[in-house]
């Protein structure tokens, strides 16, 4: 549980009133009642969400929905939607914090200049876009910085804990199967989710199907299911309208998966029940799945130099000199072993087998240029700079061997996103937090 101290309680409790009063407020006439400027809206921890903030993190979501063509829920409804997801941003921040996690001024700036190169325009151009969109630049910096925050937490706290068994991997394919070869397609889902609390009581589950009933019948009354998704959904897609995206079998619970058999696009299921609460799920479109089909794969070594913030000709040269000691016939492995920044260097920079598709894309490129043995020029991807060498390449029957590294990678997946959920819901269910917005 985050700490909440009680010689801050008593300041917090203080600047609560003021800010409820406006007692630091300048009166120019008695008679004149008290301009107020903002209020707080919510207590989390340490932290506090103000009416401002709230506002104004709603008026951005409201922006993406319709952009989205998502129609939107009664402000007031989505003003209590944003304020529970800025909670819960607000608690993981905090922990994040709490265990020194940060993100450095040099790395958002790589990341608003990724994003802007990802839209063909230059960072100066792409700012003036955003502030054009009326999204303060300090404002947007600030949501992208809480954002890789948050990535960086979920990726140390849970996504590197996840592991997935061969007979795992053999159950789902045999549940598969089972389910017929439709299992193998790929779903366009959205999906509504109500909480139940941990160990509640019946009247808690009741009140939680009434609110899963409440929904579909709204649905049934003709309301969009992705504007009913952010009025009454609990998940943390809810103000995306509840759409998950493409998902294969192995990555969706076998309840849904039953479900979507019986289903065509555009349906929406009835109530399924689960241990942690109801769902409503709409099924978008289907794709076709996996066929037997011959991939490249390509047995790789390579030299990683990973470039630090403010540090980046100093790797460009360090890597451009590890390459004219290659060229003069240094002997790959043996430079590997000394030089390269990655775990890869315990193997020689060994990193075994790679399949087409399945890495970075300037890296594939790079490869693909390549015949066994070759040694590849410098160049620059996320990661750092790279050298790579092709060992050799191969065509491969992925049919089976394909089909099973995918329901492997879809069982992490859907782990994943289960135990963030359950980890997420037991930092907020720790943490101090009072909601003010009763009267609003």
């Amino acid at each position: 549980m985050i700490p909440f101290r009680k010689s801050f309680t008593l300041l917090l409790f203080a600047l609560t009133y003021l800010l409820s009063t406006n007692l630091y407020a300048v009166e120019t006439k008695k008679t004149a009642p008290p301009e107020v400027i903002d209020r707080i809206v919510a207590v989390v921890n340490s932290d506090v969400i103000t009416l401002s903030d709230l506002t104004d993190r709603t008026n951005l979501i409201a922006k993406q929905l319709q952009k989205q063509n998502i129609p939107l829920p009664d402000r007031k409804i989505l003003m209590r939607q944003v304020l529970e997801k800025m909670i819960y941003d607000s608690v993981q921040k905090q922990y994040a914090e709490e265990m020194g996690l940060k993100v450095e001024d040099a790395q958002l700036d790589q990341a608003i200049e990724r994003i802007a190169k990802s839209n063909h325009l230059t960072v100066e151009q792409f700012n003036k876009q955003v502030v054009s969109e009326g999204v303060p630049l300090k404002k947007f910096r600030q949501e992208i910085s809480t954002e890789m925050l948050l990535a960086e937490l979920r990726k140390r706290e849970v996504d590197n804990k996840v592991q997935v068994s061969d007979n795992e991997v053999k159950a789902q394919l045999a549940q598969e199967k089972k389910l017929g070869a439709n299992a193998q397609e790929e779903y366009d889902i959205a999906h509504i989710y109500v909480s139940v609390p941990e160990n509640s009581t019946r009247e808690q589950r009741d009140l939680s199907r009434k609110k899963i009933e409440k929904a579909l019948n709204t649905i049934k009354s003709g309301v969009a299911f992705s504007q009913v998704a952010a009025s009454y959904s609990d998940a943390p897609d809810a103000l995306q309208g509840g759409n998950l995206g493409w998902r294969p079998a192995a990555r969706l619970p076998v309840i849904f998966v039953e479900a979507v058999q019986k289903m065509h696009p555009g349906d929406t299921s009835n109530i399924l029940e689960t241990s942690n609460g109801f769902h409503l799920i709409q099924l978008l479109d289907v794709r076709g799945g996996a066929t037997a089909k011959k991939i490249t794969q390509y047995h790789v070594r390579q030299i990683l130099i990973k470039i630090n913030p403010g540090e980046e000709a100093q790797a460009k040269n360090k890597v451009y000199g590890i390459y004219d000691r290659l060229k003069a016939g240094e002997d790959f492995a043996k430079v590997a072993s000394l030089s390269s920044e990655d775990d890869s260097r315990n193997n020689g920079g060994d990193i075994g087998w790679i399949t087409a598709g399945e890495t970075l894309p300037d890296f594939e490129k790079q490869l693909q240029l390549l015949h066994p043995g070759e040694i590849s020029q410098p160049f620059e991807t996320a990661l750092g700079w790279h050298i790579v060498q092709l060992v050799s390449e191969r065509e491969s029957d992925t049919s089976l061997e394909g089909r099973m590294e995918a329901i492997k990678q879809g069982i992490t997946a859907r782990k994943t996103d289960e135990l963030f959920d359950e980890w997420v819901r037991q930092l907020r269910d720790n943490a101090y937090v009072d909601i003010r917005l009763d009267d609003f």
